[in-house]
């Protein structure tokens, strides 16, 4: 049966608001970000839902704790494989402290884009098996969102107009025989209403994913 994920963007942290690269660091939500996962929440309560997982990283788990809790449903479990890319030596540091320590891009422990695209599907697929033919809200992070959104519709996260923004919306469609998510709507609107819980856009905070 067909199971329907919605990927959500974890609201803001310290760290998205100084336009530090934050990757595999744990930074947790700040006031901001928690009234954005809030307002998320309060968005996705015009459809039902089945179940709220979560990366384990805690900006990502407290966003679909708050959603869970808003819509009724048991705290998220947590999937490793829905963790943020890690960036290695860039974590922590700004775009321009990027560019001054690593000018030709060769930043010691960064994961591969086809690591992260690699581990994210096998998790979404093991989330589709387990709430087979449910809808699922996936709370996770923006590089694994244009991860799964670049491969089920290429160019579409790159493009200018698009952004992911903290606590964003991004529905997808598992197919199973392909081992493989569908997007449905890129930003979905959830009857209408906009993308509005975001400041800023992930390629505002994360200049590392612009670049190929």
């Amino acid at each position: 049966m067909t199971t329907l994920l919605y990927l959500v963007r974890h609201g803001e942290t310290d760290w998205n608001a100084e336009r530090r690269i934050q990757g595999s660091t744990d930074i947790p939500l700040n006031d901001t970000g928690r009234r954005q996962a809030a307002a998320t929440a309060a968005l996705l309560e015009r459809r039902t839902f089945d179940a709220v997982v979560a990366s384990p990283l805690s900006r990502a788990l407290e966003t679909g704790s708050v959603i869970a809790a808003h819509l009724g449903l048991d705290r998220p479990a947590t999937y490793p494989g829905l963790a943020e890319r890690a960036y290695g030596e860039a974590e922590g540091l700004t775009n321009d402290e990027v560019l001054a320590r690593y000018p030709h891009d060769d930043i010691p422990g960064r994961e591969s884009r086809a690591a992260l695209l690699a581990r994210v599907t096998e998790t979404l697929g093991e989330i589709a098996v387990r709430y087979d033919g449910g809808s699922v809200v996936v709370a996770t992070h923006g590089a694994v969102i244009r991860s799964v959104v670049n491969a089920a519709a290429p160019g579409t996260a790159d493009r200018v107009h698009t952004p992911i923004r903290n606590g964003s919306v991004h529905s997808f469609r598992w197919d199973p025989e392909r081992f493989h998510a569908e997007l449905v709507r890129f930003d979905d609107p959830l009857e209408d209403v906009s993308d509005g819980p975001g400041r800023y856009a992930f390629d505002y905070q994360n200049p590392l994913e612009r670049r190929s």
